[in-house]
């Protein structure tokens, strides 16, 4: 209790670079010779420690074959047994936000119960480091590896958390180039019954394009906080696009799920269709697109077109910009959607979770270009798990 009081003392004052030292003074309260923060970078390949971390021993740490790494990617505490004792890795996750792992340096393997109870400080951590990231830049500094383009920064200052979920219904996402991305964005909320989801894709690059990208967000935002419908919520980010950026336009899924129902309605404007896959195959894809994109609406003289589908629990739907299936190999060959689809197949079927999926998807798509992505490429994954 005294190592939860010390942590506690975080919530009113102190920023997140305060957040190692007083680990390093609670560490031996909770049997720890050392404790220290390890946070995943942008691109999501290493574990490195926390601004203001002065151990001796902390080190960062690959993503890939590491127990630090399983931690983080199965979001499961993982132990390693050394000479002198052993170390203790426990998921950092802000409701289902990835965050890190919190490593602790220990004589052994804590006996009974005293794991569950580490898992709670680590749990606390994570919650200490959500709520004190916005007071300082440490936890920025951790996670940059390279210096980020104003572009980029002013569209990751824009989203909602990567992952995401809800009674049983999960959303995780991914951006690259998380350093350059401009023109992509997502967005989610859950209000109610109700989770709200799109995808959007902004004609350009750089400032032009997040700029854009930034007033369709918040105008999608704007649009369902007054409780607009899906057809009326497309009318007013295509009003507002025309209005203040004529002759430039944004492609987009939007979405809604009715998480008790399953009912699933969505319109997409210009967008390519979603991935709907079920039970281990892909399921035909919905129409799309069914609209004009945002920002060329007033060349049709219709109402915007919503489609309906009902889901089944288990289903997964796959939001992507042309970005993903876009990418080309070295002899120009896309990677196209059948490969999208049987990644997603494959990695369902092996039960990786979602987060992960994600993470791994954005690797193999910067992989296939050889490291260097040549457009924005972003994705997002919505399963329907239904609660109980």
């Amino acid at each position: 209790m005294e190592a939860v009081r010390r942590l506690m003392d975080l919530r009113h004052r102190g920023r997140a670079e305060d957040l190692p030292a007083v680990l390093a003074e609670a560490a031996p309260l909770l049997g720890a010779e050392a404790a220290t923060v390890l946070l995943i970078d942008y691109g999501q390949m290493a574990l490195h420690p926390l601004r203001g971390t002065t151990v001796d021993t902390a080190t960062t740490l690959q993503v890939e074959d590491t127990a630090a790494g399983r931690a983080f990617t199965t979001a499961r505490r993982q132990w390693l047994a050394t000479g002198g004792g052993g170390l203790l890795w426990l998921p950092l996750l802000h409701g289902a936000e990835r965050l890190g792992v919190l490593e602790l340096r220990l004589k052994a393997y804590p006996p009974e119960s005293a794991p569950d109870d580490l898992e709670v400080i680590a749990a606390l951590v994570a919650e200490l480091i959500a709520s004190r990231r916005f007071y300082g830049d440490a936890v920025e500094h951790t996670r940059r590896r390279m210096p980020m383009q104003l572009a980029a920064e002013i569209i990751w200052n824009q989203l909602p958390p990567l992952t995401f979920a809800v009674d049983g219904t999960m959303v995780a996402a991914v951006l690259e180039p998380c350093y350059e991305v401009g023109g992509d964005a997502f967005d989610y909320a859950a209000n109610g019954d109700v989770l709200h989801v799109a995808l959007f894709d902004t004609v350009g690059h750089g400032i032009s394009a997040s700029a854009l990208t930034t007033l369709t967000l918040n105008t999608y935002r704007n649009a369902r906080r007054s409780g607009l419908s899906l057809a009326d919520t497309y009318r007013s980010i295509d009003k507002w696009i025309r209005a203040q950026y004529p002759g430039l336009f944004v492609t987009a899924l939007l979405a809604e799920l009715d998480m008790v129902t399953g009912t699933y309605r969505r319109i997409s404007a210009g967008h390519p269709a979603e991935l709907f896959l079920r039970g281990g195959r892909s399921l035909p894809q919905l129409p799309a697109p069914n609209m004009l994109p945002l920002g060329l609406g007033n060349m049709i003289n219709r109402p915007p077109l919503v489609v309906e589908q009902q889901l089944e629990p288990a289903d997964t739907l796959v939001f992507f910009t042309d970005g993903i299936t876009e990418a080309r190999d070295a002899s120009g060959t896309l990677f196209g959607v059948e490969r999208l689809g049987e990644f997603f197949l494959a990695t369902l079927g092996d039960g990786i979770p979602a987060p992960e999926t994600m993470r791994r998807l954005i690797h193999t798509i910067v992989s296939y270009e050889e490291g260097e992505l040549h457009d924005d490429a972003t994705a997002a994954m919505l399963q329907w798990r239904r609660d109980g």
